[in-house]
């Protein structure tokens, strides 16, 4: 772990696996959440050849909040954790509420970023035709109805939601998103995913909830930047079953991103992305960067 300053003198905590020769892929992970990496996927990124590294958005962990944050700000960020590392071009996967930012990544530093993969990434708020809520879980369309009340309600709510993920275990996850989690979520939800989601959103949240409010704010504000000036390659993954992001929003945002190669799977959720298609979305990345993957170990 290690802090980077950026241009206006903010931190930013910044975490690395898998293979420290290998080609940097960014991953940014979802809302809350905090920069710590999934064991499977470092054990991928060292088996195919990845540099892999994730920060944790402004108000996160340790890294300074950046208050009335758009999306579109974290390219900046982005490109001062790069070049901290010494990073000149790189890859890029966002999942959840950190699909916006990648895509605003593939938007915003096409100089810099050869590809990207969003997973089940939620689409923009006034997005033209897009029912927003249609098949999202109850929990998150009363999380979502909060935040559009403004930052004091939506923070009053936070809190409440926060104290709950503090204290809970591992095997009360399923019961604590009883209404975020269809069929094929049940079946990941424990163990060691289960460990890792309360441990990995803890490293974001533990300190302040500033970045869950903030990142919660930008997804349904202006992202700041257009779906149709995307030019490189984007992967798009997107499960039926998935009731945190509704499929909808997956539909919706194939149909806006320009020669998008979009996965819209019957047999996925949310939190099986996390758990079963990382390796493939490192092998898509590092294709798109005209690299050949390694052969995974028996």
């Amino acid at each position: 772990m290690q802090s980077v300053t950026t241009s206006d003198g903010r931190t930013l905590t910044v975490r690395e696996g898998g293979d420290p020769e290998g080609f940097p892929v960014l991953c940014i992970w979802g809302t809350p959440g905090s920069s710590t990496l999934y064991p499977p996927h470092v054990r991928d990124a060292a088996e195919q050849g990845i540099r892999l590294f994730s920060y944790d958005r402004p108000g996160y962990g340790g890294s300074t909040r950046q208050k009335g944050r758009q999306i579109a700000d974290c390219a900046a960020d982005i490109a001062a954790v790069a070049d901290a590392l010494g990073v000149e071009r790189l890859c890029a996967w966002g999942l959840s509420g950190g699909g916006p930012h990648a895509l605003a990544a593939a938007a915003l530093l096409p100089d810099r970023v050869i590809a990207v993969a969003a997973l089940a990434s939620v689409a923009p708020y006034d997005g033209e035709g897009l029912d927003f809520f249609e098949g999202m879980g109850e929990q998150n369309v009363a999380e979502f109805g909060t935040i559009l009340e403004g930052e004091g309600p939506h923070r009053a709510s936070m809190e409440k939601g926060r104290e709950e993920l503090l204290s809970a275990a591992p095997e009360q996850l399923v019961e604590l998103w009883q209404t975020l989690l269809g069929p094929s979520d049940r079946e990941v939800a424990t163990g060691v995913l289960a460990a890792f989601l309360l441990d990995h959103i803890r490293a974001g949240i533990g300190p302040s909830g500033d970045g869950w409010v903030d990142d919660e704010l930008a997804l349904v504000a202006p992202w700041g930047f257009d779906l149709a000036s995307i030019r490189v390659p984007v992967q798009l993954w997107q499960g039926k079953q998935d009731q945190f992001v509704p499929y909808g929003h997956g539909v919706w945002l194939a149909q806006h991103i320009p020669g998008v190669d979009a996965r819209l799977t019957t047999e996925d959720g949310h939190l099986t992305l996390v758990e079963r298609r990382i390796p493939e979305v490192h092998r898509w990345l590092l294709e798109r960067a005209g690299l050949s993957t390694r052969a995974p170990s028996a």
